[in-house]
């Protein structure tokens, strides 16, 4: 089974949006990430937004997702897992 099919049946379609859009970030080089700015990329609510990778730190294989700090809004920090 290919791994974004894994994505979409193991995830609903938010998370699925936020956990391609992480991993996107990650292969430009990026690992930091701010709640408020993936909402207006995906077209979500930081809150919405905010909820769902909290969620996703806790269920996410394919990711590290850790709350790294709060300043005007949540900045999450975004690994590979080594697998």
């Amino acid at each position: 089974m290919s791994t974004g099919k894994k994505i979409r049946e193991k995830y609903n379609e938010t998370q699925h949006k936020i956990v391609s859009y992480l991993t996107s970030g990650i292969t430009k080089g990026k690992h930091y990430f701010k709640s408020k700015y993936i909402a207006k990329d995906l077209g979500l609510s930081p809150k919405e937004v905010g909820t769902n990778m909290a969620i996703l730190a806790d269920m996410c294989k394919e990711l590290s997702i850790i709350r790294w700090s709060y300043s005007n809004s949540t900045t999450w920090m975004v690994t590979p897992r080594a697998m």
